[in-house]
């Protein structure tokens, strides 16, 4: 057994995305299917991790720096949030919560339609729907524990864990392959001579310079830092009550918060060049620590059925991408890549969904509307109405039996 302390599992993980963006600048098939260089670093130590445990050596990280990452990245999310700009763009964000919501119905019909074929309790195949899809690891453990508890299931949340880190990966790999197909469909911006351009802003090219001061900087850093701790509270103040959310949730509302009282008070303007880039070192070290501490061999042992299940859900994901998400978004450039971020939470989490935009944007050039659409519905909505849909599901006379 080796484990690596918190110095050493940061070191593995800058050694990560170093590996990752060798691996994508240097590796063709990588690069024109836009796969995010977190998922190519971190998948490649994953399978060396799994190679080793054959040789019944093992190794562990410390992975208490993954939920503080994960929190500081959405808080910069909300602090890149300008209310103005999010009124603007109303309409198009309850389009795609529409298509949203179509998908969470579709996951769960699938699922429970497969394993009832298959001679499987149908609550596996809810478990192994959105609950653990897009509703990732968090939302897959507390289902997990209520099936178990409440409809005795046996290793439900085991099932759950292991489903939520199926999601995670294919939601990173299929994203760029699913973009690289529908952009082939469009005109992307900038290839017209009539276009002008547009300066990429917050997390569109995440690689594009930005001049930063120590003092800005700070500034920058504090603004997350409240972020985090209010957050936090106003979790604690809710938790158990019916109005409780995640605490990612809470943070990013406080970071909405936060910038627009601000810049309406006339007191400070945020330094959005500045939070993106804190928000993308923040994103590319959670993803990275997130995949290189994937435990793959619990993805070998799921049983047959519960495997084809989860494949077909995620060609039934990418087909919906490309019919249903791409077509209602407008089937244009933007569309494109809300399709890709769409994969990236659909099937596992919003730094997925964030990943994988930035992973076609920094080729293909920026998308403002795909990165003020996805982080709002990616990160306030798809717990609220998951949550509904999954009761609704339970409220159907086919469960009451169960």
């Amino acid at each position: 057994m080796i484990e690596l302390d918190f110095y050493g599992t940061l070191v593995a993980a800058s050694l990560v995305l170093l590996l990752g963006r060798g691996l994508v600048t240097r590796v063709g098939f990588l690069r024109s299917y836009n796969i995010p260089e977190p998922v190519a670093g971190g998948l490649v130590v994953a399978v060396l991790l799994l190679i080793l445990r054959t040789f019944d050596t093992e190794v562990r990280f410390d992975t208490s720096l993954q939920t503080p990452l994960m929190l500081a990245f959405f808080a910069t999310i909300g602090l890149s949030a300008d209310l103005a700009s999010l009124k603007k763009g109303g309409r198009i964000v309850g389009i795609f919560l529409l298509a949203v919501i179509g998908l969470l119905v579709v996951q769960n019909a699938m699922g429970i339609g497969l394993a009832t074929l298959l001679g499987l309790d149908p609550l596996m195949g809810l478990l192994t729907g959105s609950i653990t899809l897009a509703g990732g690891h968090g939302t897959g453990a507390a289902w997990g524990a209520v099936f178990s508890e409440k409809y005795g299931l046996a290793s439900a949340s085991e099932l759950a864990l292991a489903s939520a880190t199926f999601g995670l990966v294919l939601g990173g790999l299929i994203g760029g392959p699913v973009a690289r197909l529908l952009i082939k469909r469009v005109q992307v911006p900038g290839c017209s001579p009539q276009q002008a351009p547009r300066l990429p802003r917050g997390f569109e090219q995440p690689n594009k310079e930005r001049s930063i001061t120590p003092f800005s900087f700070v500034e920058t850093l504090a603004l997350i830092a409240v972020s985090l701790l209010v957050g936090n509270l106003l979790n604690g103040l809710l938790h158990g009550t019916a109005f409780e959310l995640p605490t990612f949730v809470c943070v990013l509302f406080v970071g909405v918060v936060l910038r627009n009282s601000l810049s309406a008070l006339g007191l400070y303007q945020v330094f959005e060049r500045e939070v993106s880039v804190l928000g993308n070192v923040s994103l590319s070290l959670f993803l990275a620590i997130a995949l290189m501490s994937l435990k793959l061999w619990d993805l070998a042992a799921l049983a047959l059925p519960i495997f084809i299940i989860l494949a077909v859900q995620a060609l039934v994901m990418a087909l919906f991408a490309i019919f249903v998400t791409f077509r209602v978004m407008g089937s244009n450039y933007d569309a494109a890549v809300l399709a890709a971020g769409h994969c990236g939470f659909g099937l596992g989490a919003t730094p997925t969904a964030i990943a994988n935009m930035q992973a076609v944007t920094q080729r293909y050039g920026p998308s403002q509307i795909a990165f003020l659409v996805v982080p709002m519905v990616g990160a306030f909505f798809i717990d609220i109405v998951n949550v509904i849909v999954i009761k609704l599901y339970l409220a159907l006379p086919f469960f009451a039996a169960v």
